[in-house]
């Protein structure tokens, strides 16, 4: 029996959340689901953004799902991103960022991309420090052989189950060498490998320096089908990416490990809508099909939910569902 730990999290994750959980239940009338805190508004309440009992009741289920984090744009001292401790806490090394074309809210047909993105390293790891009195700011940008080949593993494992045949690795060896080059040169070892496994289906793997690849998400997006890369270039390309889905409302991901998936809408907690039940639940709900299909493997579920959606968004209705909860009926009906 699948078991789910919802955390509605902050702004808008308390209503697309549970519109989220009502198509799940829908699907699978069997899943049991417990509910957690995490975010902006835990910290203010006990000093933590993430609880101890929250990562225990995500262990234990083996699956969230995951609203919005408010994070504020200052320091505060020990404060630190819900969704940066989840995923580091929780080893979700894998963001996974699946971009395809959405009828209606998609400005170009033909697009269905995979992003999988390094989702504990880089830039992100927080190491941050002033010298010189103050007047410098020094990052730290972290790349293991460890991380580089755990994700690339789970890429190779992505493509091979959905038989796609074209990698994309995305980096700046050019300017990074020995960061980058280390993240390049270990996923091409992982890939180079698997062509040798009996039973494996080719993989055509490509590179593109990240400022080339930006300029092709803009021109070309269509040509791309999976690309790997590191935390920082893969938040940036995944965002940009999100316009041929329909925008950063309508995108979903995975932040994915090895015994715990987190699924997660891109969009964020957008205050000034929050709390007027008009925020659009899509992407909570297309986050929710990427833990049935990723985490629980019911891809026959995961699919009639992706095309209830898709249904939705073709019907000549859409334009009129001005609400969090239309919006879920209309889903919920093409469920049937």
């Amino acid at each position: 029996m699948p078991r789910l730990c919802v955390i509605p999290g902050d702004g808008i994750g308390q209503e697309v959340i549970p519109a989220a959980v009502d198509v799940l239940t829908a699907v699978i009338p069997t899943l049991e689901t417990v509910t957690a805190e995490a975010g902006w508004g835990t910290f203010e309440k006990y000093g933590v953004s993430v609880p101890e009992e929250t990562l225990a009741a995500i262990r234990a289920c083996g699956a969230g799902l995951f609203g919005a984090v408010s994070s504020p744009s200052r320091r505060v001292t020990g404060y630190r991103s819900a969704i940066l401790t989840l995923r580091q806490e929780l080893e979700l090394y894998a963001s996974i960022r699946p971009v395809k074309s959405w009828p209606r809210v998609s400005p170009k047909p033909g697009i269905d991309m995979i992003i999988v993105r390094e989702n504990t390293e880089g830039l992100y790891v927080g190491r941050e420090r002033l010298e010189a009195d103050g007047d410098t700011a020094v990052a730290e940008r972290l790349i293991t052989r460890k991380a580089s080949e755990r994700i690339a593993q789970k890429a190779l494992a992505l493509m091979q189950d959905q038989r796609r045949q074209r990698l994309t690795i995305v980096h700046k060896a050019n300017v990074l060498p020995l960061t980058d080059g280390l993240f390049r040169d270990t996923v091409r070892g992982v890939f180079r490998k698997a062509q040798w496994v009996p039973g494996a289906h080719d993989i055509e793997v490509a590179e593109l320096l990240v400022d080339v690849a930006a300029l092709k998400m803009i021109a070309e997006p269509e040509e791309f089908d999976v690309i790997i890369t590191t935390n920082l270039f893969g938040d940036i390309l995944s965002d940009a990416a999100a316009y041929w889905g329909g925008g950063l409302g309508l995108a979903a991901s995975l932040n994915w490990g090895d015994d715990v998936a987190l699924a997660e809408p891109v969009h964020g907690s957008a205050p000034d809508i929050a709390g007027k039940g008009i925020a659009n639940p899509i992407a909570a709900i297309l986050s929710g099909a990427l833990l049935v299909r990723h985490r629980w493997g019911l891809a026959e579920a995961a699919e009639k939910i992706e095309t209830a959606v898709d249904h939705t968004l073709a019907d000549a209705s859409y334009t009129s569902l001005a609400t969090t909860e239309t919006i879920t009926r209309a889903v919920l009906r093409h469920l049937k």
